[in-house]
């Protein structure tokens, strides 16, 4: 028997790669023989990488690369696929924890050029890699992913005829893009940048609005990085003839996602389809009686095609039930069933609030997993 676990992460709760070890325990104390694989998910942030390495092999790399600040910081990529595909987490050079450890938060002053230095390292040390994947989230900049662009040969030129590296605070000083520069191993790579929202560049619904906020940005810094994307938009129309700024996930980590696919034409992807695309999901559902996913809550949200509803797409084309074991249940999420979910549980098991569930996650996971076995196992279904 063969069974698939591929759940998200409990958010500040239990990481994926810990949700399939209680699963994979759980289905082993009722089925000692059974084939168990598991795909822990993240979402692109912090872990990814891990994430990614655990779920299909292979190795880590260090690289000394800028930080969101300027300094220079430890970061590090992975490589799977017998080294064809670097995986980036772009919190791992520009990340939240690295800049709060300069002081206050200031997203005027942050930096993606450390993001673009672990592209760099990829193709420079693995010329095998045809493929990178880039993770957003955790971010602490919000420079529209011109310092990553630097980083690989665009030059921004402010009115005084000088090239610099834009932050979210001086982008409203680029007046010319030169991207003749760009790195020419980029032309023939496959990019796929791992993006779960679906925000624009700038406005009320946009990176500096949205997201500014808790990265450090009061409302008056607020509205001078929302200009500046303005800023770095409209330079990008002229000198580029690129009109993205209302692009779905344009906004994601301070317009990373706008810088992703304006200077490298990355694809803009689900983070679970990347997933399921790069461990070859669907030929691991051939001969599986079952497969157990999982969210922190499943809700609305959920239903827009996060981790559950995204795996379950795949389950329900290859006539596959799945069960989504997960913290809390929202309301209005019948249409799950539609998508091919085949039951949902929740291991709140006394309906206790978050504060008083975190505790006894770990314990109330396993004990679910055995309460859905015993029934499975009663019922002779396996």
């Amino acid at each position: 028997m063969k069974l698939v676990l591929i759940p998200d992460s409990f958010k500040g709760t239990m990481p994926s790669s810990e949700i399939c070890s209680i699963m994979a325990a759980s289905i082993k104390k009722f089925y000692p023989q059974a084939e168990v694989i598991s795909i822990p998910v993240a979402d692109g942030g912090e872990g990814s990488v891990d994430a990614f390495l655990a779920a299909a092999g292979g190795e880590k790399r260090s690289v000394r690369v800028k930080g969101p600040c300027f300094d220079e910081v430890d970061a590090f990529y992975g490589l799977i696929d017998g080294g064809k595909t670097a995986v980036i987490e772009m919190a791992a050079s520009s990340g939240l924890p690295l800049a709060a450890a300069h002081g206050p938060l200031n997203p005027e002053k942050t930096t993606t050029y450390g993001a673009g230095e672990l592209i760099a390292a990829a193709l420079r040390e693995n010329r095998q890699c045809g493929k990178i994947i880039m993770g957003l989230g955790g971010s602490a900049t919000n420079d529209g992913g011109c310092g990553a662009a630097a980083a690989l040969g665009v030059r921004f030129i402010n009115g005084a005829g000088k090239d610099f590296i834009p932050t979210g605070g001086t982008l409203k000083d680029i007046e010319h893009i030169d991207t003749s520069g760009l790195a020419a191993a980029l032309k023939a790579l496959e990019l796929v940048t791992m993006c779960d929202i679906d925000n624009p560049l700038f406005g009320e619904n946009g990176a500096a609005h949205v997201f500014g906020p808790q990265k450090g940005a009061g409302a008056e810094m607020v509205k001078s990085l929302d200009a500046g994307l303005r800023r770095l938009a409209s330079v990008v129309k002229k000198d580029l003839g690129v009109d993205l700024e209302n692009m779905k996930g344009a906004g994601a980590a301070g317009g990373m996602g706008y810088g992703m696919k304006v200077f490298f034409g990355s694809a803009l992807q689900m983070g679970i389809e990347t997933v399921l695309d790069t461990v070859h999901f669907d030929g691991l559902l051939n001969g599986a009686a079952m497969v157990f996913s999982g969210e922190g809550k499943i809700d609305t949200q959920s239903l827009r095609g996060k981790v559950v509803i995204g795996v379950a797409k795949r389950t329900k084309n290859a006539g596959v039930p799945l069960t989504a074991v997960v913290g809390d249940i929202g309301d209005n999420i019948e249409a799950a069933y539609d998508r091919g979910v085949s039951a949902i549980f929740s291991i709140n098991r006394v309906a206790v609030d978050y504060a008083a569930a975190k505790p006894r996650a770990k314990s109330d996971l396993a004990l679910t997993m055995d309460t859905i076995l015993r029934f499975m196992r009663l019922k002779g279904e396996w």
